[in-house]
């Protein structure tokens, strides 16, 4: 199924640049960076897939554009704070709260670094318990591994929404992701006892979602856990010496509390059920 076009700046850009050289067509991406397409510009406006669309009057550099159907709008939403999707060089998109950006982009890909986090709990053939969904990437890499389920969890609608519009989302209608709108804090408690063979867990930080790092939720998540399974708890690496803490390794002793063994790796800690 072709999506509607959405555009950044570097798109628009290249669009621009083709207008009256040869016969006004360049190759470009309309979906951040996951095809190519041919394109054909002229100065009143641009064509694809058979249909016209407007020039934008301003692009802005952080912002995607989507298609609204009668013109371009920023994938963003403001309910009780401003979501937006924003365009890296890598081409996976990251997304931001009021500014502060939720996924790792500085060096890699937040969709590759999705992937090699994922690949720390071996999912194939795994029922996951993946807390805070966000944009999809985390489950989106589980489904190219062969899980078995994946049990997604995401509250915020306007992080759902942004879903719908991005191109490296996993698909809505697979059969093996379980996607919730919801509380996961409220919705483990229905999840029965070892009934999950790893964990991901990438919670926002700590100052917006301290119950994601509370010993009564590492307990529980310990609960739903098999023995042996692994999680995978993101944590980033805030600086202790200008935040006065060491958030890494208060969250180690509090999964040792809850039955883990767990180590640092990379901006996180890779745990096992003991």
């Amino acid at each position: 199924m072709t999506r509607d076009p959405l555009l950044t700046a570097k798109v628009h850009e290249t669009l621009r640049a083709a207008i009256g050289v040869g016969d006004g067509t360049v190759e470009c991406s309309l979906d951040l960076d996951r095809s190519t397409t041919r394109v054909e510009a002229s100065a009143a406006n641009w064509h694809w897939d058979g249909r016209e669309y407007p020039w934008l009057e301003r692009c802005n550099d952080r912002t995607i554009y989507y298609w609204t159907g009668t013109d371009f709008q920023p994938v963003a939403r403001y309910s009780t704070a401003l979501i937006k999707l924003v365009p890296t060089e890598w081409g996976p998109p990251t997304f931001e709260i009021d500014g502060i950006k939720m996924l790792p982009t500085a060096q890699v890909s937040p969709y590759e670094d999705a992937r090699r986090k994922v690949a720390l709990i071996r999912p194939r053939g795994k029922v996951i318990l993946d807390t805070c969904g966000g944009l999809g990437y985390f489950a989106a890499c589980c489904v190219d591994a062969g899980a078995a389920q994946i049990l997604s969890y995401e509250k915020n609608a306007d992080v759902l929404w942004l879903r719908t519009l991005n191109p490296w989302s996993p698909a809505q209608d697979d059969a093996r992701l379980q996607l919730t709108r919801g509380d996961v804090t409220q919705h483990i408690e229905s999840l029965p006892e070892r009934s999950v063979d790893a964990i991901l867990h990438d919670p926002p930080r700590f100052g917006i979602a301290g119950e994601l790092y509370s010993q009564a939720f590492y307990d529980r998540l310990s609960s739903v856990l098999k023995p042996r399974g692994l999680l995978f708890h993101y944590t980033g690496t805030p600086n202790k010496l200008s935040s006065g803490r060491d958030l890494p390794r208060e969250v180690q002793q509090r999964l040792q509390r809850a039955g883990f063994a767990a180590e640092l790796s990379g901006d996180g800690l890779l745990a096992r059920k003991r």
